[in-house]
């Protein structure tokens, strides 16, 4: 057995404190990974205040990944020793499904195995994700990370990367089109980046005029204050797409109306009230609403392979495991540009 220490939500109540656990020795195709850096996601929090419901506790968030192998199961063929390596969102999935065989694990039918507050295949083994020192995971559903890039700033793209990149390309956003950015954060500002470098005219949609030196400074074109009637009344019918990640409560029609005809919203943020989508305002420029949810094994590949060519990583404000509960409380203020990611170095001291 493999001994780990983490930090786990033991309810949903209290603070996170240290938590101790063992990880089964590996299987023939499994790799363990020293965790050298690990993201904060939003979903952390709500999955460790039981917010979105089903939580088992003890529960170790964290699925923005990146650490070194330290160790490879006897059958290993696509990783070594030393190499540096990345795990998502998730760890394994039914392997059969069209979408599993279509490379689109995300998306199984059976439902993919998360990388924390799930169970092991078959099992009622729980997955403890990235707040650790250490996790084994098939080869299968590991990635290959790039040594030119700022590890710390390589682990939120497991997440927050993979989850703009993927409905940007798989609308074939490029050089020509009008691209909206809607709410800037961890979402946001990686929508923006891969927007800009793709090649399309970039609008920072934003409520805050003080975030428009921040939206350039990522890649942005222009930006427009929402709470200005006059700019909202200027950009209608102005965009091929928008990209909505605010998970606050809001109207879709104030922006849809800033679609031209046939442009599609692509939705990310998950408002704890569901927005309400006006049939008129789609039907009279058919226009769309798309929802996306990460990206599967190939195309988180496929992405951290284009970050690591064109040098994108994630803003991130690097702090200690023992940070993590101050971190929570300024995530829910949204005072952090852009993501938190944990040196996990810190849980040796």
């Amino acid at each position: 057995m493999i001994e780990v220490k983490a930090f786990a939500a033991y309810d949903a109540e209290t603070p996170l404190r240290p938590f101790e656990f063992e990880r089964k020795d590996l299987a023939p195709h499994q790799i363990q990974i020293e965790i050298l850096f690990s993201g904060v996601c939003h979903s952390d929090i709500h999955t460790a205040r039981s917010e979105w419901g089903g939580a088992n506790y003890p529960v170790v968030p964290g699925h923005e990944i990146v650490g070194r192998i330290v160790n490879v199961g006897s059958e290993v063929t696509a990783f070594k020793v030393g190499e540096l390596a990345g795990v998502g969102c998730f760890v394994d999935s039914c392997r059969h499904c069209a979408s599993c065989k279509e490379g689109e694990e995300q998306y199984c039918e059976e439902g993919m195995t998360g990388t924390y507050n799930s169970f092991e295949r078959g099992t009622d083994i729980p997955t403890y994700g990235g707040y650790s020192t250490s996790i084994s995971v098939d080869e299968k559903y590991a990635l290959h990370i790039s040594d030119n890039l700022d590890l710390a700033g390589v682990a939120p793209l497991l997440c927050a990367g993979i989850t703009t990149y993927s409905p940007l390309r798989h609308l074939n956003v490029g050089k020509g089109h009008k691209v909206a950015v809607l709410g800037l954060g961890g979402l946001g500002h990686m929508a923006v980046k891969f927007a800009a470098s793709f090649g399309a005219e970039v609008t920072m949609l934003s409520t805050s005029p003080s975030k428009e030196a921040d939206a350039k400074k990522l890649g942005a074109h222009n930006f427009a204050l929402t709470t200005d009637p006059e700019v909202m009344a200027s950009l209608a019918n102005s965009f091929d797409f928008i990209v909505n990640t605010i998970s606050a409560k809001h109207e879709y029609d104030t922006y849809l109306n800033l679609l031209n005809k046939n442009g599609t919203m692509i939705v990310l943020g998950v408002p704890e009230i569901p927005s309400v989508a006006p049939a008129m305002s789609l039907i009279w420029k058919r226009r769309s609403i798309m929802g996306s949810l990460i990206g599967g094994i190939k195309e988180t590949q496929e992405m951290l392979d284009y970050c690591a060519e064109h040098n994108i990583t994630s803003d991130v404000e690097v702090i200690n495991m023992q940070y993590i509960n101050e971190a929570y409380d300024r995530m829910e203020k949204s005072d952090v540009k852009y993501r938190f990611v944990i040196d996990m170095a810190s849980m040796k001291n």
